[in-house]
């Protein structure tokens, strides 16, 4: 309620729409357990595809599939500083980003093709908006997709980025329970990716210094400290992802 006693229909809407789509995402997900058992599929991987599948539907002829164009969503990616700007392809759809959820496993199973065009996604929502998205819980899966990706594409440039989806997604709910269920090669992929975060951790520049010897030497305490807060920051989120 708010402060004159009035109810907040918007926010009581936001938590019912909320609530009801995670009812309903547990009941298909719990609906494609029990089918997957029964037709005793051969390895935990089908079990698991087949449990990541039920939001799935038939597609209909009003659907538009392979209308796509080139835009630019991040000018800064890139592996190398000197490397120019990639323009990834993504389906004309996702020129709004997803707000919820079920728009959210809508557009990553279906629409993104590419571990790119994944991780271009996540960075284009940051840290702020995947709390949002995923305020109520973290689908079935999603979290070694999400490491895998990170893990293959991550670089010096988005290395801030990739600390804060970290952070944000370490706050979900069932984080635990996610981080348990881990395949062997996605807890390999979360090492890896914290590998990747401690090397980029020692060439503090900006883009005046590409090097950083000028700002270390103007400023040996700060450059120090940040460095001391990076290293700790990374620490925590290893021992937080099991990956120490």
């Amino acid at each position: 309620m708010e402060a004159d006693g009035a109810v907040d229909w918007r926010a009581l809407r936001e938590e019912l729409r909320a609530a009801l789509e995670a009812d309903g995402r547990h009941e298909r997900e719990n609906s494609a357990k029990l089918r997957a058992v029964r037709q005793r599929v051969g390895s935990y991987r089908e079990f698991r595809d087949i449990v990541l599948a039920s939001h799935l539907r038939p597609l209909e002829k009003k659907d538009k599939m392979g209308n796509k164009r080139n835009v630019l969503w991040n000018p800064c990616v890139g592996h190398t500083s000197g490397q120019k700007a990639t323009e990834v392809e993504i389906p004309q759809e996702l020129e709004q980003l997803p707000g919820t959820s079920a728009e959210f496993y809508r557009d990553w199973r279906r629409c993104l093709k590419s571990g790119k065009e994944k991780y271009q996604l996540l960075l284009k929502l940051e840290g702020k908006a995947l709390s949002r998205i995923f305020q109520t819980e973290l689908g079935f899966g999603l979290l070694g997709e999400f490491l895998t990706v990170l893990a293959e594409n991550v670089c010096h440039e988005d290395r801030d980025a990739v600390l804060q989806i970290l952070q944000s997604l370490s706050s979900t709910k069932r984080f635990g329970l996610n981080l348990d269920l881990l395949s062997t090669s996605e807890k390999e992929s979360t090492r890896d990716l914290f590998r990747k975060l401690q090397s980029m951790s020692g060439g503090y520049w900006s883009p005046g210094h590409p090097s950083g010897k000028a700002e270390v030497e103007a400023h040996p305490t700060d450059s120090s400290l940040q460095k001391e807060a990076e290293e700790r920051r990374v620490m925590e989120l290893m021992r937080c992802y099991q990956a120490s």
